[in-house]
């Protein structure tokens, strides 16, 4: 399955990277102003609210919030690139008589920079990295005892080197790198212990001693492809698409790592926005859980396809 989902995401990078020329062949080329640094930062707060009073078909009185921000520092010249951007994202939800519930929570810090040898060329000698993280434990409700993730338990750090092209590189981006470093952090003593997230789990006796702790770091070479994508589908609708293929050379070569978001952006005026957003993750390392006929124990049930979905209606401010 893993192959089949591979090929046909490398068939939506080739049409994805072929279609922007076609869009942009009526622009007139752009005058260079000279280096220049582009600053954008935005802050957005996105609620929903549902409430029912002698509703007779039912129904459960919830609230859910998230709050986002963005930030970006670019810099650009005729030859060189360097784009900088921050995201951090904390949501929660409460449903009557339920705890208050976490619905989202991220930390991400991307840099890249990118040299091209000539004004002719759309191909950048490029290096980038890519650090994400969470803020607050995460669980699995409604067991909020056991923290299943916590700050650093996973941290993801990715750094590498390659080509990217890049006609409209704002907008549209492909890139290859054959050598990407790939560090997967798992600082909690107790996940460590576990082997969450694919780190070396503790060595424990026959008594349950632990002899040899769990490792708290995991390390990985392999091959990383990426595509990003921005457009305006409609007026005042706009898509952003990324994707990203990894694959180790060491550990079982070709089995793909899989990260793809798919968000839309649905401006009402300046300040007023629904956003519509679908995440799709497949990590080999990280594994599932299930029950076993044994009260209290589990076996390892492999990894599967994770996916997360968002609709809200917000209020978003640049500054």
């Amino acid at each position: 399955m893993r192959y089949i989902l591979s090929v046909f995401l490398c068939l939506l990078f080739c049409f994805s990277n072929a279609q922007p020329d076609s869009l942009y062949l009526k622009e007139k080329p752009k005058k260079y102003d000279g280096p220049q640094w582009v600053s954008k930062n935005k802050a957005s707060i996105d609620l929903s609210e549902v409430a029912f009073v002698n509703w007779n078909a039912g129904g459960v009185n919830s609230i859910s919030g998230l709050i986002g921000l963005q930030s970006s520092r670019n810099y650009s010249d005729k030859y060189f690139t360097w784009r900088n951007n921050l995201i951090m994202r904390y949501g929660v939800n409460k449903q009557e008589s339920k705890e208050l519930r976490k619905t989202d929570d991220l930390i991400e810090i991307n840099s890249d920079m990118g040299y091209r040898p000539s004004l002719e060329s759309n191909w950048y000698y490029s290096a980038k990295l890519n650090f994400r993280t969470q803020f607050a434990n995460g669980f699995k409700y409604p067991n909020t005892n056991d923290p299943i993730s916590k700050f650093m338990a996973p941290g993801y750090l990715f750094f590498g080197g390659g080509m990217e092209y890049g006609k409209h590189i704002d907008k549209l981006s492909f890139y290859f790198s054959p050598v990407t470093l790939k560090a997967t952090f798992v600082l909690d003593e107790d996940l460590a212990n576990t082997g969450a997230f694919g780190v070396d789990p503790a060595v424990i006796d026959e008594l349950g001693n632990i002899i040899v702790p769990g490792k708290r770091v995991r390390r990985e070479l392999g091959l990383l492809v990426t595509n990003s994508y921005e457009m305006e589908v409609a007026q005042n609708i706009n898509m952003q698409h990324r994707v990203s293929l990894y694959t180790d050379y060491i550990n079982n070569f070709g089995n793909v790592d899989l990260d793809w978001r798919l968000d839309f952006d649905f401006k009402v005026n300046n300040y007023v926005r629904a956003r519509f957003g679908s995440h799709l993750r497949y990590d080999d390392d990280v594994k599932t859980q299930r029950e076993t006929d044994v009260e209290g124990e589990f076996d390892e049930a492999g990894a599967k396809i994770q996916w997360k979905q968002f609709l809200g209606v917000g209020f978003a401010v640049d500054f």
